[in-house]
């Protein structure tokens, strides 16, 4: 993935904050589910803006925050976004590229690991991803 370049190119601060967190997991899933939510993070976030994740533990849950000062996602289509085929933002669809399925199959992982995602988000001000998953180990 060219997160890196598309990161430099576009200016975005980014910052990583949390611990180190052991979970039971498809490797390769769970890293398509941060691959997609920080590619579409990376996507709405303008020049010079910031984006954060954030790992934390709570109880039993590894929790990981995909955290934006994008362009946000409107109340009306919060509900929508984890459907199949669902486009936010339907006038750049050519331009920014995706198929409508990454929030979709995201969610069906999360869901097969026995965990839960959640999205908030305001126009103009951001969106935040919380994944959350049970911890393998509890020390």
């Amino acid at each position: 993935n060219n997160f890196e370049y598309k990161i430099k190119e576009k200016k975005i601060k980014f910052e990583l904050i949390g611990e180190k967190l052991i979970i039971e997991a498809d490797q390769d899933r769970i890293y398509q589910v941060i691959t997609n939510i920080l590619s579409n993070a990376i996507k709405y976030t303008n020049k010079e803006d910031k984006i954060t994740i954030k790992l934390y533990k709570e109880s039993e849950y590894a929790v990981c925050e995909i955290i934006d000062t994008g362009i946000g996602i409107s109340q009306n289509e919060l509900p929508y976004i984890f459907e199949r085929f669902y486009r936010v933002d339907k006038s750049h669809s050519r331009e920014i590229g995706g198929t409508g399925l990454g929030l979709a199959i995201t969610r069906s992982t999360i869901a097969m690991h026995h965990g839960v995602i959640k999205v908030f988000s305001r126009e103009g001000e951001g969106t935040t991803f919380s994944v959350r998953v049970p911890l393998s180990y509890i020390p």
